[in-house]
């Protein structure tokens, strides 16, 4: 369903037919700055008419909250940033349904919190619970252009911080994600990669022990337990030194691990492919055993993983 910003005559989504996307091709377009109260209302039986009324012109989101509710805090507080990151693209109805029972069902709230889109007073999308900042973002961006200045989200910075090497930074920004959404376990696995990248494996360890079975036992947690291996099992940059100029399996091998235990998994596959070709038969077929955990801890979808799990099969087919 295409909204339609009455004040340009613009579509703010795209047709599905059309293979572009709308907050592509508007990404960047400066919008005016506004102030929370332009663009925030707390809805009540007194102005909901009016409100209603008002999506006639202007996309109104209607979040539905209760003021005791620690998750719904969370997110009220969110969508209002987003309401004034958004520049009044649209507008923010905030719906206590403590103190509005009646209002609550009539808008079939049934539990909260609770997010509506709301467009030429009909009903066009919306979602329950605490979405971290960067799903809802996405979520806003199938409606709306995306803030051309918008500030990277948290998830965003503790990957930054991360692939700067700032592992501490990233545990900080991981730690107060998960005190904000516990049930969100991305934010757990986060913790125990910045955690192995601390060094500190066993943290991480008892980090992924705590997850719910069906998550402990899926692609990105058992990624981070591979990292504690190679991490566990690799010898120290002091005794990689030791090896000099060996060239022998078991010294490429120690190389290989180390790199991978250090973040460079394209230098350290392609060192285990290598030994593959070289000595297929080192040490119980190691070098190929640990190809397939890189491939574990970088993901199915991960680039390094489709290209050399595509050279693996070449060299073994």
């Amino acid at each position: 369903m295409s909204i339609i910003d009455p004040r340009t005559g613009n579509p703010l989504t795209a047709d599905p037919a059309d293979t572009g996307n709308a907050q592509n091709a508007q990404a960047g377009t400066e919008r005016p700055s506004v102030a929370p109260e332009d663009v925030i209302i707390e809805l009540n039986a007194n102005n909901i008419q009016q409100v209603l009324e008002a999506s006639m012109q202007v996309p109104v989101l209607l979040g539905a909250y209760s003021p005791s509710d620690s998750a719904c805090s969370t997110l009220v507080t969110l969508l209002e940033k987003l309401a004034v990151d958004y520049a009044g693209a649209f507008l923010l109805a905030k719906l206590d349904i403590t103190a509005n029972p009646e209002i609550a069902g009539q808008l079939g709230v049934r539990s909260v919190p609770d997010v509506k889109l709301v467009s030429q007073g009909g009903l066009v999308d919306g979602f329950q619970g605490a979405l971290p900042e960067k799903e809802v973002r996405e979520w806003l961006n199938r409606y709306f252009p995306a803030p051309g200045d918008a500030p990277p989200s948290p998830e965003e910075q503790a990957e930054e911080a991360l692939t700067a090497g700032d592992a501490p930074a990233a545990r900080e920004i991981y730690q107060s994600l998960v005190s904000q959404y516990p049930e969100h376990y991305a934010y757990q696995v986060g913790l125990a990669k910045a955690l192995v990248a601390e060094g500190r494996g066993e943290d991480a360890r008892s980090v992924l022990d705590n997850l719910p079975p069906e998550e402990r036992d899926a692609a990105p947690a058992r990624g981070v337990r591979a990292s504690i291996e190679f991490s566990e099992q690799a010898l120290s940059s002091d005794e990689i030194a030791a090896l000099g100029n060996r060239t022998d399996s078991d010294a490429q091998y120690q190389r290989a691990l180390r790199q991978v235990a250090d973040g460079q998994y394209d230098a350290g596959l392609e060192a285990l492919l290598a030994l593959m070709k070289q000595d297929r038969a080192y040490n119980d077929d190691a070098a190929r055993k640990t190809l397939l955990q890189v491939f574990d801890a970088l993901g199915a979808d991960h680039p390094l993983t489709v290209t050399y799990r595509r050279k693996l099969f070449a060299l073994l087919y």
